[in-house]
């Protein structure tokens, strides 16, 4: 009965996946589905995208696991660990040095396996990317650790990697930017247990979810409503960049508290008492299953004990050259090449490269 549908229109999409890897979609194929909001066709997006075709979609983590160590399957926890390396990258979890030395370390572990001489030459932990604005000596520091974590299969090195992330206080946060009193600027974080508030980097309140008892926007003012500990209610009221972003935050904060916190009997009817709040008449539900919903699911059993986890290798960059040159003075003279990827080399004089202790590596 196809010839009672209406004539498609052609969509060419690419979704890029955590592996950095592309699948390709098109109407003919598949049927393409926006990400964020499986019931909607791309079409019914056209408004939330500016460029294309092709359309390029990004796949991604939409709740964080408080524990992603708990989470039953390794293709998922290996999904979480992308997705976290990723977050870390970016910059959106920010940590210490000796933190960024330990998961690089891990990463690098998951990736090449035990450290071996022969294969490792020096600088090739220069090859990859862990943190924004990478330097040697981070590189260093990873490559000592490295020598350590003998034995550690790809599964167990993410499986660490993730215990020591889920510690970060970034860990899993989605954040808002929005104003508060006299234009001063906030961020609004959306977490697994509530939501934080942060100014100049600092949290300055956390509130969670069961406290919450209304969210509410209007034009471009959310209010969050906040029962103390005095049992009396207290409204918070911020404004957003825009109509667009004030919504966008209504609804995360709708889906995180239906997803974190509701029992399966309770989720619909709390999704439909939020909705009520927008003065704007959206109609927007939480269609998806809540964290209770899936640990309670017993249709399918997990493991999967026939799923193979297939890795793909990380996106790699030209290696930082570094050699001896000779010895002065019972000292070391290093020349090192820099911007061999541009076809330019620049070869400076150093001091002799510092070699850091290995820190331990605890695992949370």
């Amino acid at each position: 009965m196809s010839c009672f549908c209406s004539v498609q229109e052609e969509f060419y999409c690419e979704v890029l996946l955590l592996d950095e890897s592309k699948l390709i979609l098109t109407t003919q194929q598949q049927g393409i589905k926006y990400w964020l909001d499986p019931s909607k066709t791309l079409a019914e997006h056209k408004d939330l995208i500016t460029t294309g075709p092709p359309f390029t979609l990004y796949f991604g983590v939409k709740f964080y696991a408080e524990d992603p160590c708990k989470l039953k399957e390794e293709i998922t926890r290996y999904e979480f660990f992308l997705q976290v390396k990723q977050d870390v990258l970016q910059g959106r979890l920010p940590c210490p040095f000796n933190i960024s030395t330990q998961l690089g370390a891990l990463a690098i572990q998951s990736e090449l396996g035990d450290y071996d001489p022969y294969k490792h030459t020096p600088g090739y932990v220069s090859e990859y990317r862990f943190v924004p604005d990478q330097k040697e000596e981070l590189e260093d520091s990873i490559e000592q650790i490295h020598k350590t974590l003998m034995g550690q299969v790809p599964a167990e090195a993410e499986n660490n990697y993730l215990a020591i992330a889920k510690t970060l206080e970034m860990y899993g946060v989605d954040l808002h930017p929005v104003f508060g009193e006299k234009q001063s600027e906030y961020f609004l974080g959306l977490t697994p247990v509530g939501v934080v508030v942060y100014k100049n980097k600092t949290q300055v309140g956390k509130y969670f979810w069961p406290r919450i008892t209304k969210v509410h926007f209007k034009e471009t003012q959310f209010e969050l409503r906040v029962i103390g500990r005095d049992c009396n209610e207290t409204s918070f009221f911020f404004d957003t960049p825009s109509k667009t972003a004030c919504k966008n935050l209504w609804k995360c904060c709708v889906e995180h508290h239906t997803f974190f916190r509701m029992p399966e009997n309770e989720s619909n009817s709390l999704t439909r008492k939020l909705s009520k709040f927008s003065s704007l008449g959206s109609k927007h539900r939480y269609s998806g299953k809540t964290a209770m919903q899936i640990g309670r699911e017993q249709s399918v059993t997990l493991p999967r004990l026939d799923l193979q986890v297939i890795r793909t290798r990380s996106k790699t960059y030209p290696k930082r050259s570094t050699q001896l040159a000779g010895r002065s003075n019972g000292g070391q003279s290093v020349t090192k090449t820099e911007n061999a990827s541009e076809g330019q080399s620049k070869t400076t004089a150093l001091t002799p490269v510092k070699r850091y202790s290995t820190p331990s590596l605890s695992v949370m």
